[in-house]
């Protein structure tokens, strides 16, 4: 079972509780464009703001409405057993309704 989380903090288990909040804290950091193969890259100041180091691991999360995905969103794999439930979890009752 997942340990709880300081303050209600999607950050992870043992790690400093970074303030994440899908509301206030959600912002348009960047527009990528997507070659032929499917890749994009994420801009270098984006990677270093959030920690992102060759290797890491990212988890896709994805939204859908009407059959369709709306939404995407990136976070690293270490943050998404907490993130899920946190974050996650108050998005899927709003789909619900």
């Amino acid at each position: 079972m997942p340990k709880k989380m300081m303050n209600n903090s999607p950050c992870a288990p043992g790690s400093e509780p970074c303030g994440c909040n899908p509301v206030t804290r959600c912002k348009v950091e960047a527009v990528l464009s997507v070659d032929d193969r499917g890749q994009m890259v994420l801009p270098k100041d984006i990677r270093e703001k959030a920690g992102i180091r060759t290797g890491d691991k990212l988890a896709l999360i994805s939204w859908e409405k009407d059959g369709s995905i709306c939404c995407l969103a990136l976070m690293k794999v270490e943050n998404l057993s907490g993130m899920v439930k946190v974050v996650l979890g108050p998005l899927m009752h709003e789909t619900e309704r």
